[in-house]
């Protein structure tokens, strides 16, 4: 029997892994368990560089979030947040425009608890326990409107999470739901991993995942380009995920030498007409 540390929530099954929690687990985070190490170790023996995936995406986020305050969007819709860790949006967003409102939304247990008590005493930003593929349940939310107003311009973040909705889901048409029900003017941001570069090792990575709580599927540049239609990309477009406005003054060198194959991670923002 695992040990169930303290601030686990009752209602979970500690010995399944997790996505989010494997997630954590890459960053440096302690909101895991021992069934979500054992699987995330698992994916480092057949993708290395997995740690320094996640951060050069958690990287991404914060410079999306950062140019998407500084157009003045003050709305954030954060689909699959994940566990809170350090730079969170509504951190990032609200030191830029401090009228700036943030939702998460998670389905997972763990990273809904540690959400509520960080955002306990927060009051421009919320968590709603949910899932992304409910987005008619999430933009009918009580919660949803008492933060966010869908008749203004608002920026949907769907940050690594795409591959792990299945084809069967209709991940196009997801995206397709939330962008519909945004006004004209707002944005999203998406990133996605790939598998045009490192097809064979992206191949034990969804194996890997086959075995957590929510599959993986890495997706080629068409089929992730096909999941933005109707969305204006600015400017570099979907490219890799370290070449998304680069911080120009980041004085930390790259630690996979700038080698995008390594990365296998593509990224975009567009805004809807």
């Amino acid at each position: 029997m695992l040990h169930r540390p303290a601030w686990a929530p009752d209602d979970i099954d500690i010995e399944q892994p997790s996505v989010a929690r494997m997630y954590d687990y890459f960053l440096g985070g302690s909101h895991n368990f021992a069934a979500d190490r054992v699987l995330a170790e698992e994916a480092m023996r057949v993708f290395p560089d997995a740690p320094l995936l996640v951060r050069a995406n958690r990287a991404f986020l914060h410079r999306a979030v950062t140019y998407l305050a500084g157009l003045g969007l003050d709305q954030f819709l954060d689909l699959g947040s994940g566990i809170p860790t350090g730079g969170n949006v509504h951190e990032v967003a609200y030191a830029i425009n401090p009228a700036a409102r943030t939702l998460y939304v998670d389905s997972d247990p763990v990273a809904v608890a540690h959400s509520k008590a960080l955002l306990a005493d927060v009051p421009y930003a919320s968590i709603l326990h949910a899932d992304l593929r409910d987005p008619e349940t999430i933009l009918g939310s009580p919660v949803l409107a008492a933060h966010l107003d869908l008749s203004r311009p608002i920026a949907v973040l769907l940050v690594s999470v795409l591959p792990f909705i299945p084809d069967m889901d209709d991940p196009a048409g997801i995206v397709a739901y939330y962008r519909d029900a945004t006004a004209p003017g707002s944005y999203l941001a998406m990133s996605h991993g790939t598998s045009d570069y490192q097809p064979e090792a992206v191949r034990k990575v969804e194996n890997v995942y086959a075995q957590s709580s929510q599959p993986g599927t890495f997706r080629s540049r068409a089929e992730i380009m096909a999941l933005l239609p109707d969305y204006e990309l600015v400017e570099p477009g979907l490219v890799d995920v370290i070449h998304w406005r680069p911080d120009p003054d980041g004085d930390q060198p790259d630690p996979l030498g700038g080698d995008v194959a390594r990365y296998s991670i593509l990224a975009a923002v567009g805004r809807r007409a």
